[in-house]
């Protein structure tokens, strides 16, 4: 009836035999444990358990942390059975709190302790099944996760690109994932099995950033012991990934400009040039057509560079994305827990979408980070998010929320569309002037020339 046997491990006293009987009824198969040796299950196992962990048991009552390793086992579902004059034991309240589903104070019928155990079941179960659900491969892109249609259009852009050796430029906010999405068009392309090298080019001091570039002779400047490979030729045959290129000087501009067009490098202090051969990838946050109009960045450059353009989606468009997002982050990171999480309380799901995300993808992996460890319940609270005062939205007015939907909406078909006004406005259904008018008064601006652009469709 109930199809293939369950396994249950019980933890202290023997079980009565009229328990035993009604857990075989319902399909499950007991296996008797030791707290000082976890079952195989709890260690990294892939098939669901439940547990029943007896804290009437005298030594368990006197000593609960000879518990914590077989409780801690992230796969089993524990319920804890309790005589009432422990329930008010700190202790015993602990070890409930932080690792057991469900807990049954005793006496109590079999039933209701075998219905617990099919509580606790299911929930480890669900989670099983939501970590393994193949629709999830929708959601990914390599190491990137997301589902929404910013996102979807994103992968395909990505495959798109990948199948050329056109120069890429990716703008967005810090903290996106630009590099996310250039690992995984390099992953995708003929250079795969190549090296991809990647250098920050607001990272680097500009008195240095030539060397690290270009490389330099042994003897070209005091220091220079031996030839050094600079960041180019070391990207030899594969993708060589310009991290922040508008913060790159424009000293140094000039050389990467001589380099994109005649495909050779010079070494500092060298007389020869060397052919380099290498798919150019770069990214930045900076407002582009801002920094040519203002003279900080080259135009010529940019257009070599700006062949095909992708665009990073900010996380607060991402809807249902932020709460997916955290959810991994979670699994991800779960270890680093003192004990074993739910998930998101109510609050932090609300605080998770109520919250701008000005340092995007970045600033949400460290908040979840930071919840794991200094969470003290069973659950994470906007409060371990630092998200308290964003747990319930502030009242608006009826124009604050038209204001609030627009801007989205107008940001979203901004997205999906590469920028097109008037591809964005015809979805809105307003006119390209009407649609103008409204990024001017939201503070939206949009690129007036645009480079060759990737569809997401």
């Amino acid at each position: 009836m109930y199809g293939e046997p369950r396994t249950l491990y019980f933890a202290g006293r023997v079980a009565s035999e009229d328990l035993s009987e009604r857990l075989h009824a319902r399909g499950w198969s007991i296996e008797h444990v030791d707290p000082a040796k976890p079952p195989k299950a709890g260690k990294g196992g892939k098939r669901a358990a439940a547990g029943i962990v007896d804290l009437t048991s005298r030594g368990f009552a006197k000593e609960p942390g000879a518990l914590l390793e077989l409780l801690a086992a992230y796969q089993i579902g524990w319920v804890a059975t309790v005589d009432a004059e422990h329930v008010d034991n700190p202790d015993i309240c602990r070890l409930i709190r932080d690792f057991c589903f469900d807990y049954v104070t005793l006496p109590s019928g079999a039933d209701r302790i075998v219905d617990a155990v099919g509580h606790a079941y299911g929930m480890i179960a669900l989670h099983d099944t939501a970590s393994n659900d193949p629709q999830k491969a929708d959601c990914r892109e390599g190491a990137m996760v997301g589902s929404c249609d910013a996102m979807q259009a994103l992968y395909r852009s990505i495959r798109k690109v990948a199948m050329t050796d056109a120069p890429v430029f990716i703008s967005g906010e810090s903290g996106t994932g630009k590099e996310l999405t250039a690992v995984a068009i390099h992953e995708r392309s003929v250079r795969r099995e190549q090296p991809f090298v990647a250098i920050n080019c607001g990272a680097i001091p500009p008195h240095l950033l030539q060397s690290e570039l270009f490389g330099y002779e042994r003897g070209a400047f005091t220091g220079a012991n031996q030839r050094k490979i600079g960041r180019v030729e070391a990207a030899n045959g594969g993708t060589l990934f310009l991290d922040e290129i508008g913060d790159l000087p424009l000293e140094s501009q000039a050389s990467l400009l001589r380099f994109l067009q005649e495909r050779k490098i010079e070494r500092l202090g060298g007389q020869t040039s060397t052919e380099v051969d290498v798919r150019i990838i770069s990214a930045t946050h900076v407002d582009m057509q801002t920094a040519m109009i203002e003279g900080r960045f080259r135009a010529d450059l940019y257009h070599r560079l700006c062949v095909l353009q992708i665009d990073e989606p900010p996380l607060r468009v991402r809807g249902k994305d932020i709460e997916l997002l955290a959810n991994h982050m979670l699994e991800r990171f779960r270890k680093d827990a003192s004990r074993r999480l739910r998930g998101f309380s109510p609050c932090a799901i609300a605080a998770l979408h109520n919250y701008g995300w000005p340092g995007n993808v970045r600033e949400l992996i460290n908040r979840v980070r930071r919840a794991i460890v200094m969470s003290e319940g069973r659950q994470i609270l906007a409060s371990d998010l630092e998200l308290g005062e964003y747990a319930e939205a502030a009242p608006m007015t009826l124009a604050q929320a038209r204001e609030q939907a627009e801007r989205q909406a107008i940001e979203v078909a901004l997205l999906r569309h590469r920028g097109r006004l008037g591809e964005a406005a015809d979805e809105l259904g307003i006119s390209r002037v009407t649609l103008y008018r409204m990024l001017t008064a939201y503070g939206l601006r949009t690129k007036a020339d645009r480079p060759l652009e990737v569809s997401g469709g």
